[in-house]
């Protein structure tokens, strides 16, 4: 549980320029559900009878206020899931008990259903993308905002629509650096730019 938890912290503070550090990631509001997840998915193996059972209706009702808390945020405890998880902007998203590897994103309104057999490692899955079905899903993918998964995905590329085709070579996207907004002023074209493009 701790080396995941490391892990998804790692995964977390290189994430977002604006929250390096250990207590910056602690005080991220996806942060709780993730703790959650390892915690209730480390009491579900447990061998301690009575110790199991108590901990268990804990993980129970914390996972009840984190889906209060966070717009339905649900993370099956019955899940596999690799290190390196990131949940970016996670409100209504749902993760059925599916093996996922490492280092997977997830957007706001994801869907994981309880019938996929498996996701690949470095998958990236877009604000409100589903997967549904008994399908599988390869290493390296990235699937589109709004897309509809039904069918195996292969590695390294990337899938959009619904329902998802195969669209692009490539899978996982680039991380592009967060921009400040003179970084924008400065590329903004001023009015005599404008009047001589014309």
């Amino acid at each position: 549980m701790f080396d995941n938890l490391r892990a998804d912290f790692q995964a977390a503070s290189t994430h977002r320029a604006l929250e390096r550090g250990w207590w910056r990631v602690l005080l991220r509001q996806e942060t709780p559900a993730i703790l959650q997840y390892r915690f209730a998915h480390w009491v579900l193996k447990l061998r301690i009878p009575v110790v199991k059972q108590v901990l268990l209706v804990v993980s129970l009702i914390w996972q009840r206020v984190n889906q209060i808390l966070m717009a339905g945020v649900l993370i099956s405890p019955d899940a596999e899931i690799g290190p390196g998880m990131i949940l970016h902007t996670a409100y209504g998203l749902s993760i059925g008990p599916v093996k996922i590897g490492s280092n997977c994103t997830f957007n706001s309104g994801v869907l994981i259903g309880t019938a996929v057999k498996s996701i690949g490692d470095n998958c990236y899955f877009g604000g409100h993308a589903k997967v549904i079905g008994p399908v599988t899903i390869g290493n390296n993918v990235l699937v589109v905002t709004n897309s509809v998964v039904l069918t195996d995905i292969k590695d390294n590329t990337t899938a959009m629509g619904v329902p998802a085709r195969i669209r692009l070579p490539g899978g996982r996207p680039k991380k592009m650096p967060w921009k400040t907004l003179q970084a924008n002023q400065s590329k903004q074209e001023t009015p005599e730019e404008k009047r001589v493009g014309a």
